[in-house]
């Protein structure tokens, strides 16, 4: 911070602020629905320029975001007033193929993590959509393709450089300051900048088998207890959700299904790709497809595949439940609400778990309870402002609806819940122990919680 009390003149990268030029591109983040109006945008260009910006925050006395991807549903990457420490710069990845880690700076994206890795037929327990960062995903939890093989994101951190609210460089792993590494693992943030993020591997790739058969939505009841049946033995390499959405318009579709309501089963089988046909050939069975797209493809592919049903600026309104078990109850009310989805853009996934994320213990991470059989997450998307009140409202009404079933945990990556209220729902057990951490690295609250998307009844 130089001596007028300002940041420009010791800070390497770009500063935005309002009335700039780029200000107004600077502070849009991936949720329409934000729009926040910070005082700075600190675009750091590097560690130095993430310490001066915790300093200055620090000696200001103004309040923290920090931006990595800025893809978060909550939209807590940008705050009005105060301060926003941008990493989106920052974005290299390295490889190191012997011993199967990756280590990549805190603005890196999926799609950065993955075209490294896959160089040398390695992946990183990523997300499922490429564009997404990969500091709020790892920091959240992180469900992916491989969760069941692999488990969580925050599962396969083994390390992490992190800027503390004190503004001090810490290297966190088993070996050293294991307690921050524990709550990185999953507590959502809110100890720090992380600036870099070392991962475990899997060997996988370049192809693997992807499921994808899309049944009417009329056989809702009969796909979703044939999906619950074989992922109650399914091997931790098969990977497969249920996803209740409609056929995007989209030239990898047939224009005749384009807006046509549908139930899916869509997965990966993280292992030799010649073994996934036969793996999971039942859920291609359960009744006639509208549409068959299970083959081998380019992990890469996969990937990226849904990119486009999440594009910048649209309207993301989420909550989700995390279910003992999925029964017919369960099922009913589902579909019900799937029926009656105010967009076509609207998905609704059940996330399947077990597997290795279940072998976890509860205290072993900051993430919390993995006792779960499912995840429902109600992913309302739509694009008009105008539509906001009646795509809120029935995500709501769903969510209330489906209470009566859930854990009473929420997975705080797809929440729009109150900072607080989010906190005790995602973390369980582990929120005092975690609360002890960040008032350890962060005895002045320089990351107090950013305030989440508010919609008006």
């Amino acid at each position: 911070m130089s001596e007028d009390g300002t940041i420009d003149e010791r800070f390497r990268g770009r500063i935005s602020r309002p009335g700039d030029a780029r200000y107004e591109e600077d502070r849009i983040v991936w949720n329409g629905m934000r729009d926040a109006h910070p005082d700075i945008i600190a675009r750091c260009s590097g560690v130095g320029d993430v310490k001066e910006a915790v300093e200055f925050a620090r000696e200001a006395d103004i309040p923290v975001a920090v931006r990595g991807g800025g893809h978060n549903v909550a939209g807590t990457a940008v705050r009005d007033g105060g301060l926003v420490i941008d990493l989106s710069e920052m974005r290299s990845v390295t490889v190191d193929p012997e011993h199967r880690r990756v280590r990549a700076q805190g603005g890196a994206t999926w799609a950065d993590v993955d075209w490294e890795t896959q160089a040398f037929r390695l992946v990183a327990p990523g997300g499922v959509v490429s564009e997404t960062g990969i500091a709020g995903l790892t920091l959240g939890g992180g469900y992916g393709w491989t969760r069941r093989k692999l488990g969580l994101t925050c599962d396969s951190l083994v390390s992490a450089d992190v800027i503390t609210g004190e503004g001090e460089f810490v290297h966190a792993s088993e070996d050293e300051h294991e307690d921050l590494l524990w709550a990185l693992r999953g507590g959502g943030g809110g100890v720090g900048v992380v600036t870099s993020f070392e991962y475990e591997c899997l060997r996988l790739g370049p192809e693997v088998f992807f499921l994808g058969a899309l049944y009417p939505l009329d056989d809702g009841e009969a796909v979703l207890s044939a999906w619950r049946e074989f992922m109650t033995d399914a091997p931790d390499e098969i990977t497969v959700d249920a996803l209740i959405w409609s056929v995007p318009p989209d030239p990898m579709f047939p224009e005749e299904l384009h807006g046509t309501p549908f139930i899916g089963v869509v997965g990966m089988y993280a292992g030799p790709p010649e073994r996934g046909p036969e793996a999971m050939q039942p859920l291609r069975e359960i009744g006639t497809p509208l549409l068959d797209l299970s083959g081998p493809m380019p992990y890469l592919q996969v990937q990226s595949m849904l990119d486009a049903a999440f594009p910048d600026g649209d309207r993301y309104y989420w909550k989700s439940h995390y279910f003992a078990a999925f029964d017919d109850d369960e099922t009913e009310t589902i579909l019900d609400f799937a029926r009656r989805r105010p967009s076509p853009r609207t998905l609704v996934p059940i996330r399947s778990l077990g597997g290795e994320i279940a072998r976890v213990g509860s205290d072993e991470t900051a993430f919390g309870d993995r006792s779960a059989a499912a995840l429902l997450s109600i992913d309302g998307t739509w694009e008009d402002p105008a539509d906001d009140a009646e795509n809120v409202a029935w995500v709501r009404e769903f969510w209330d609806a489906t209470k009566e079933y859930s854990t009473g945990a929420t997975y705080v990556n797809f929440s729009m819940l109150e900072r607080d209220e989010a906190s005790r729902t995602s973390f369980t057990a582990n929120e005092e122990r975690l609360a002890a951490v960040k008032e350890r690295y962060d005895p002045d609250g320089v990351f107090a919680p950013v305030e989440t998307v508010t919609v008006t009844e």
